[in-house]
């Protein structure tokens, strides 16, 4: 049986890089950089792995989520746009989805590319005053690689952080208020099917919610949630959490956001943690599943 040490053998994160005001959407870009969104400063910065950081996109219309399609752009999910954008040959955002059915989304939160050219993204409504909400829903999206927008689940109060298993026939998604991480399986046309919750990780005596989420090649979670990154194996075993030394503060807009995570690095089993102000590493045994292959 598997335990912690197996995974992360020396949990002890490393501050790489602070300063920021709230960090975001971790994703590693194959030329050897860390792009990442620092949501209050409406800035996407670039950061090498020496901490060395530069303002890549500003403004971001206040970015979260980020990710990589399959022909190498960028994708960002934006609060202000209330859209989700891909990067055009000039190196601009330009919108990907931003409606449906007439009606504007609320906030996309996170995102995700599979490897048939499809985008999947959860559309809570943090980012947005109650009286600008058009939609009567909170879902999960698929963008087709057509470009046709559906949601496919919506039994969610706020879903966030999502990540696919390393053969993609499962989507993980976490719905923050509910502190729980669901496990869909994916059907060959995209859809979701059997919702199950794979993990309860509602910590009384911590009550934050779960955000953002990776998992390596053999199918383990790391989530950011309660007391710091939970590890978690793909039967919804939870194999330990490691603590981070910087706590939300009284004043904090979001005491109960979680972070995020990506793995990067030359071998992919450098974990990078987006929390609060600053990007923290861990080095992990097992490389996480790569965004862009």
């Amino acid at each position: 049986m598997a335990e912690l040490s197996d995974l992360i053998p020396e949990p002890e994160p490393q501050r790489l890089a602070t300063g920021f005001q709230f960090t975001e959407g971790p994703v590693w870009h194959p030329d050897g950089y860390l792009l990442f969104s620092d949501i209050f400063a409406n800035t996407i910065y670039r950061l090498t792995p020496d901490g060395a950081s530069e303002a890549y996109i500003t403004p971001s219309r206040h970015s979260n989520g980020l990710t990589f399609d399959r022909q190498g752009r960028l994708i960002a999910c934006q609060h202000e746009a209330r859209q989700v954008a891909r990067m055009d040959a000039d190196g601009q955002l330009t919108t990907a989805v931003d409606r449906y059915q007439g009606k504007r989304l609320n906030s996309p939160n996170d995102v995700v590319a599979k490897s048939d050219g499809s985008i999947y993204f959860t559309d809570p409504p943090f980012a947005v005053a109650p009286e600008d909400v058009e939609l009567d829903f909170i879902a999960v999206f698929r963008l087709s690689p057509s470009g046709d927008v559906a949601p496919l689940e919506t039994d969610f109060l706020r879903p966030n952080g999502l990540a696919f298993s390393p053969d993609e026939s499962i989507l993980y998604v976490d719905d923050s208020y509910r502190r729980h991480v669901r496990a869909f399986d994916v059907r060959p046309d995209g859809s979701l099917a059997n919702s199950r919750v794979l993990i309860d990780m509602n910590v009384e005596e911590n009550p934050r919610n779960p955000d953002g989420m990776k998992v390596d090649v053999e199918g383990n979670l790391y989530i950011t949630g309660a007391d710091g990154l939970w590890v978690v194996e793909p039967d919804g075993r939870h194999l330990g959490t490691i603590p981070f030394p910087e706590s939300p503060g009284p004043d904090d807009l979001f005491p109960n956001a979680g972070g995020n995570v990506a793995f990067g690095g030359p071998d992919n089993r450098t974990l990078f943690i987006t929390f609060r102000t600053s990007i923290y590493t861990l080095r992990g045994n097992i490389p996480g599943v790569k965004v862009l292959t």
